[in-house]
């Protein structure tokens, strides 16, 4: 281990009182991105990490190695039909990203070609190589084609700020439009016939308030709604049907939508049922009716009906169930397939019309299941995607009328990888209120008794981490290590009731539910745990850090949310108005501010000893500001003992991290190895 001196960020104490409580913040200047010292120190740390890990740099490499020795590099994606095309991406050995193409559909199967062949008539319609090119981050935020199949929008974002250009591409002859629009997010749809392009932009705050239309050739484009209300945020879609678009307008808490004819682009939305506070409802049409997906009065959600002339008014069709929760909805002309979640895990149900509604069965234990890709209307089969924690993710046909499902691609693993030599189970902490908190477990089955176990969380915002397969992660597994996903509260994997249990008021609980499960962990198998976390995640990790440091070997953060409480105070940063229905209100209100303050880690560092802790983010993160874990980093050093404390900074990327497939290899790679070495004791 180097013996390298840590950099020193020097102290500037800055006051902040809210509800009569004064705070000092010695590194809040870390805050500034234009401050040269603010950059140096960054560079810094990243330096000291170099010299901290550089022994690593053999295992980081041949984990690397053996990430891509088990990755089909030049691989092609399963084709979904749509208005006389097939659509595909395809991937080619030693080229960053993905290349979009489509094919004329002959027929209802999809095409095949021979592993490392592409179609010799495939239409190319986005290379990421070509337009990223010497960049050193890509991203496409939209990529959207006309009914007609003859247009593409597109959008590329080249920092990692999330605020995208968006262009237009002629697919009949290749040409590109003059049409050139900045700051634009994520999304966006066309009409029904092509003549107009929808899209959204974003406030200071980085919240999409505005929707646009867009008219080819022109110069002036049209603001067609803009939402005032700082907690609400905007998307727009075409209906699978082509026959409505679709304005979503919500909060964390509440929804609304509004309509629109495909066919008249000019025309004036119409709002489906005015927004409740409280009540989050989508809709979805299904050829002589809607289907209404919605909350009110029905806490893990109801499905309803509602007339073309008349989607305010709803009437239940599939009633409200305590024990499953109803996702999403999606419509075919035939039928529909409902998506649910029950006893943890999620599920597909098939509502023929006319006749009795069914569910898919699936063998595993564990699994994960999903629609997937099926763009088209009228047609009787749907596309879904599998997987678990020991089947690499799957995509099927099910045919609705045989029941027969068909495996049309299962993602290849390269090196000899057989699903017999691991094994998944599920089990069950105990939280300290008594709550049964599930751990989705795999391993191989010959890891030896009391190997290492990284155990995985995030519990927030109703996201499920719900089990899954990974290749990166079969390099930890063959090393003998255990990997868990604790399912706490704040996610969704038990229900809204789980989500709501693990928010505002009871947050707490996302923590000590994390705990029970390394707790739990380690009395089954006296195991060495590494915790490791994302985002909200990191906002977890170190929470978990100062309420329990003892029953971790090692904490790795990535991109964390460890300056909550500073984050959510600010309403001109980025989506903290907008959080407050999921954190709560610390600014205006004394009991919020006095709990956040309570948990918030950076807030709650102490004198006491610390495991490692590897904190990783981005100097162009719009979601988590890199200061969070540069100043939560610069405050362990101060105050606690233990470690080493690392922080790691991509100076060009954003909240995902690093672009390209190769360079975020690499980037888990290091991750890993670290973790590898705090697994062994080493």
């Amino acid at each position: 281990m180097s013996s390298n001196t840590p950099p020193e960020a020097k102290q500037i104490p800055t006051e902040r009182t809210h509800h009569g409580d004064t705070v000092i913040d010695e590194f809040a200047w870390l805050g500034n991105k234009e401050d040269p010292d603010t950059v140096a120190y960054l560079e810094a740390e990243n330096a000291y990490l170099k010299g901290e890990t550089g022994h690593l740099a053999d295992l980081q490499e041949q984990i690397f190695q053996e990430i891509k020795s088990r990755t089909l590099e030049t691989d092609l994606s399963v084709p979904s039909r749509k208005n006389g095309w097939w659509y595909f991406t395809r991937t080619e050995e030693g080229k960053q990203y993905a290349v979009s193409c489509r094919l004329r559909a002959d027929g209802d199967t999809p095409p095949q070609v021979e592993a490392g062949k592409s179609f010799p008539d495939e239409q190319v319609i986005l290379d990421g190589n070509a337009l990223a090119g010497d960049s050193d981050f890509f991203s496409v935020g939209t990529s959207s084609i006309t009914p007609d199949g003859t247009m593409l929008a597109y959008s590329t974002d080249y920092k990692g700020a999330e605020r995208f250009t968006l262009k237009f591409k002629n697919l009949e002859t290749g040409e590109e439009l003059p049409d050139e629009i900045e700051d634009v997010f994520y999304g966006g749809t066309w009409s029904a016939d092509g003549s107009a392009f929808f899209y959204t932009r974003v406030d200071d705050a980085w919240r999409p308030y505005q929707l646009y239309r867009h008219t080819l050739g022109s110069s002036e484009d049209v603001l067609v709604y803009e939402e005032s209300d700082e907690r609400f945020w905007l998307g727009i879609g075409l209906t699978r049907s082509e026959k409505y678009l679709v304005l979503g307008i919500g909060s964390k808490i509440t929804s609304e939508v509004h309509l629109l004819d495909a066919s008249n682009p000019s025309g004036e939305f119409q709002v489906v049922r005015p927004r409740e506070t409280g009540v989050e409802y989508g809709v979805e049409h299904a050829g002589d009716h809607f289907y209404v997906l919605h909350n009110q009065n029905a806490e893990n959600f109801e499905l309803a009906t509602a007339p073309l002339d008349d989607p305010g008014t709803w009437t239940p069709h599939i009633p409200h169930d305590e024990n499953t929760r109803l996702l999403e909805i999606d419509a075919f002309s035939g039928h529909a397939v409902v998506h649910f979640r029950k006893n943890g895990l999620t599920g597909l149900r098939i509502l023929p019309n006319g006749a009795e509604p069914y569910e898919i069965e699936f063998p595993e234990p564990l699994y994960d299941v999903a629609p997937a890709g099926n763009p088209e209307f009228t047609t009787n089969r749907l596309r879904l995607g599998y997987t678990s924690m020991v089947t690499p993710p799957s995509v099927y046909d099910y045919d609705l009328a045989t029941g027969e499902l068909i495996l049309l691609k299962q993602r290849p693993v390269l090196g000899g990888y057989d699903p017999s030599d691991y094994v998944q189970r599920r089990d069950w902490a105990t939280a300290d209120d008594g709550t049964k908190v599930p751990i989705s477990i795999v391993s191989r089955k010959d890891a030896p008794e009391g190997g290492p176990t990284l155990l995985y969380g995030y519990g927030s915002y109703e996201t499920s981490i719900d089990p899954s397969f990974s290749v990166p992660r079969l390099s930890l597994l063959d090393r003998g290590f255990t990997f868990a996903v604790a399912h706490v509260r704040g996610g969704g994997e038990m229900g809204r009731r789980w989500y709501e249990q693990g928010k505002l008021l009871h947050k707490k609980n996302t923590f000590t539910d994390f705990v029970a499960a390394a707790k739990h962990l380690k009395a089954q198998r006296d195991t060495r745990v590494i915790a490791r976390g994302g985002s909200a995640g990191g906002l977890l990790m170190g929470a978990v850090t100062n309420l329990a440091p003892e029953q971790f070997a090692g904490v790795v953060a990535e991109v964390p949310f460890v300056d909550a409480l500073n984050t959510i105070l600010d309403p001109s940063l980025p989506l903290t108005v907008i959080e407050w229905d999921e954190w709560g209100d610390p600014l205006h209100n004394a009991d919020v501010y006095a709990y956040m303050k309570s948990y918030s880690p950076y807030e709650n560092v102490e004198a006491k000893a610390y495991p490692p802790i590897l904190a990783i983010t981005s100097l162009n993160d719009t979601r988590v500001l890199y200061h969070e874990p540069a100043k939560w980093i610069a405050r362990l050093r101060t105050l606690a003992h233990g470690g080493p404390f690392l922080l790691k900074t991509e100076m060009g990327a954003g909240h995902g991290g690093r672009s390209g497939r190769y360079d975020a290899w690499r980037e888990e790679a290091f991750a890993l190895s670290w973790i590898i070495e705090r697994g062994t004791g080493a």
